[in-house]
């Protein structure tokens, strides 16, 4: 612990002051900028596309990591990282040949991270642990924000730090879904790399003290 990064999700900012919401995180102690792209298919929400990344790129000082929960994200992922990803995450669930979509996104020179729904067994990921940047693990069941935190999610951390540990593998585990200083802790505890934070860093009364507190936990 100690080392972990934070990863504000751009969807619970303030979409008619969203500029000031990215320069308030530039200025803060989050490392990542969390993005979200969904589709409606995929996950019951829409949220945003390109445009909407393109404007996030123009201003972020951090990186982006960049979130697809969206059907066939093989067809997009080379505009996404031309908009200005660091990490481009997909969705075990969404991919007919996640191998082929692993080497598309490495292709584009930018990290690799997939992500599991919180009803996947994690054991799904143990051929995949050692060409992937990262797993992004859902504390919640993905598509709108402000979701309760899913508490069989320690133990399915816990299981997945061990399964990096005994395959050698330098993968990272992020947790996205239902953070806050109620949990992250003991996410720490389980072996989790990078906390993302939505509804809890923006709607707290101050979302920089907010992240300072997520970032100091020891």
């Amino acid at each position: 612990m100690g080392n972990h990064l934070i990863a504000p999700s751009i969807l619970s900012a303030d979409f008619s002051n969203l500029k000031t919401d990215i320069e308030m995180i530039n200025s803060s102690q989050a490392d990542w900028f969390h993005v979200d792209i969904m589709d409606g298919v995929f996950v019951p929400n829409i949220s945003f596309g390109m445009p909407v990344l393109k404007a996030i790129s123009k201003y972020a000082k951090k990186e982006l990591d960049v979130h697809l929960m969206i059907i066939n994200p093989e067809k997009y992922i080379e505009k996404f990282a031309e908009l200005g990803s660091d990490n481009i995450t997909i969705h075990y669930e969404t991919c007919n040949n996640l191998d082929d979509t692993i080497k598309i996104i490495k292709h584009t020179g930018v990290k690799v991270g997939v992500a599991i729904n919180p009803d996947t067994d994690v054991k799904v990921l143990a051929k995949y642990i050692n060409k992937i940047d990262m797993v992004c693990l859902m504390g919640v069941f993905p598509g709108f924000s402000g979701q309760k935190f899913i508490e069989k999610t320690f133990q399915r951390c816990s299981e997945l730090r061990q399964m990096i540990i005994s395959n050698n593998s330098k993968c990272q585990i992020e947790i996205d879904g239902g953070v806050s200083d109620t949990n992250a802790r003991k996410l720490l505890e389980c072996g989790a790399n990078i906390l993302v934070a939505g509804s809890f860093v923006f709607k707290s009364e101050n979302p920089q003290k907010t992240i300072s507190t997520l970032k100091n936990i020891i």
